[in-house]
């Protein structure tokens, strides 16, 4: 007998991202988030099968990093851009390394989803 358990994934994809995003941006909105956070962790623990899911938290991790890759797409270094009345410049973090990392821990959490997955259809 399988279950599916996509709903649980989602659910853990989710709190992992906001999980992600609220470290990531803790100087500003995280702090605020985190509360939200907590509570949608310890709502979804409560949940009797919810585990079968526990390995899109992993996935969810990686998606704040993928967008901070996004963000500094232009760089690494000092990026400018110029209109018709101002030009301005920031410095940007080498994309490759949010990129990589961000893929990797998307990529972990679906494998590990789909070895679980295998395990319990097994038996």
């Amino acid at each position: 007998m399988t279950r599916d358990v996509r709903p649980w994934f989602c659910a853990w994809f989710t709190v992992g991202a906001l999980a992600s995003f609220s470290l990531l941006s803790i100087l500003t909105v995280g702090l605020y988030l985190l509360p939200v956070t907590l509570a949608a962790t310890a709502l979804l623990a409560s949940r009797r099968r919810s585990s079968a899911g526990l390995a899109g938290l992993v996935s969810g991790t990686g998606v704040p990093l993928l967008y901070v890759a996004f963000l500094n797409r232009g760089g690494p270094g000092t990026v400018c851009t110029t209109t018709a009345a101002s030009q301005s410049c920031v410095d940007e973090y080498n994309p490759w390394v949010w990129l990589a990392a961000g893929t990797a821990l998307l990529l972990a959490g679906i494998l590990l989803g789909a070895i679980r997955q295998r395990g319990s259809d097994s038996r």
